[in-house]
């Protein structure tokens, strides 16, 4: 039986990571990894940051859209 290949026609956006990362509030430092994080259902997960030059710390929460699989 032969392979066969598709190609999808949607277009690639990959995320922008570098824009959506925090900073923070206290003493505006750019943030790179999350510390912790943690599923609270099945599309939603926290992510607990903490600053590494003063040391502050805050939780922000982020939902996935679900992916229709073909």
């Amino acid at each position: 039986m032969p392979a066969l290949a598709a190609r999808s026609t949607k277009e690639f956006h990959p995320s922008p990571r570098g824009s959506a990362l925090p900073t923070c509030p206290v003493c505006a430092d750019s943030m790179v990894a999350a510390e912790a994080s943690a599923f609270l259902t099945d599309d939603i997960v926290s992510y607990l940051w903490t600053c590494d030059t003063c040391g502050y710390g805050f939780v922000t929460k982020h939902a996935f859209r679900k992916i229709a699989c073909n």
